[in-house]
This record gives C-alpha cells, sequence and structure tokens, in this order.
C-alpha cells in the first residue's frame, strides 16, 4: 500500500513534532519543584501556603532566616476566635526533618516530627507567650540537627493570625 503524502512532508511534520516534544520537555525542566505545604486551621477555614524560604532541603543561613521573618508582606492570613483552637499541619516530608512554631520569631513549641499540633487561639493574642494585640505571625520552621548537633533551619512558612473582632 502506497501513502499519498509525500515522503518530505512526513519528514517535516516528524521534525516538527520532535522539535515540539523537545521544547516542552525544556520549560518543564525550568520549572521550579513545588515546596512542601504548611496548613493552618481553625474551625472550617484553613489556610495553606508554600515555603517563603526554601532551598529543596538544604540548610539555610541564619540571616535568610531572618529576612524571611522580617518579610512578611505576602503572607496568607487567617482570623482566629480566640476561644477556638488553631491547628497547624505539616507534610510528612517537613515532619520527617522536625519542625518547631515561632511566635513573632521567638520559639514557641518544641521540635515536633509529628504531621500536625493544635496550639488554643488565646496564646497567640496573650503577652505571656508573646502575643498580645490584634494580629501575631507565626512561622513553622522545619529543620534538624547539623552532623556537630548544632541546629539548622531549611525551610520557613508564615502566616498572619488575626484576632476575630466578635469575640
Amino acid at each position: 500500500m502506497t501513502s499519498l503524502v509525500p515522503r518530505s512532508t512526513r519528514s517535516r511534520r516528524a521534525a516538527a513534532a520532535l522539535g515540539a516534544v523537545s521544547a516542552g520537555l525544556l520549560v518543564l525542566s525550568a520549572c521550579d519543584k513545588p515546596t512542601p505545604l504548611a496548613t493552618v486551621t481553625v474551625g472550617s477555614k484553613s489556610v495553606h501556603s508554600e515555603a517563603s524560604c526554601y532551598k529543596d532541603g538544604k540548610e539555610l543561613t541564619q540571616s535568610a532566616v531572618q529576612d524571611c521573618l522580617k518579610d512578611t508582606k505576602d503572607i496568607k492570613s487567617i482570623t482566629v476566635d480566640p476561644d477556638e483552637k488553631v491547628r497547624f499541619g505539616v507534610d510528612p516530608e517537613i515532619a520527617d526533618k522536625g519542625w518547631t512554631l515561632l511566635m513573632n520569631g521567638q520559639p514557641l513549641t518544641e521540635a515536633s516530627k509529628k504531621t500536625y499540633v493544635v496550639i488554643p487561639g488565646s496564646v497567640f493574642f496573650n503577652q505571656q507567650y508573646g502575643g498580645g494585640g490584634s494580629s501575631t505571625t507565626v512561622s513553622l520552621l522545619e529543620g534538624g540537627k547539623s552532623k556537630s548537633g548544632a541546629p539548622k533551619a531549611t525551610g520557613l512558612w508564615s502566616f498572619k493570625l488575626k484576632k476575630d473582632k466578635d469575640a
């Protein structure tokens, strides 16, 4: 059986298809791998975010972590009734390395390897714990210990908790 399409047309189509596949692979290789997610849930409302500082699991410098803690312009926020419980959840990839909850840049919890923790909402607006006012910045700091035993940070996720005005 003979083809009605000339051989040169078929080879041009094959070359075009090969070029399209190659271009697609090039575009995909330029994409950044998404960071693991952290989630904050209050009642039936949740917000989640990718890391504000992350180098694919590699250690961050202390100055990079401090800069990320100060950069609060693009962080997600959620309203919190002080009588509600606030649930913080992390991807298993974060939990495996261990993580600490920070409030306004200061440790609020011990390091954990759990995928979630629950904290009473009142803590975030209580001066005794470093909170106060109508909003608090809470960060999840991923990191374990280096070979020397010193703490190391490998990721940071931040959220703004806003006190419910009706509470």
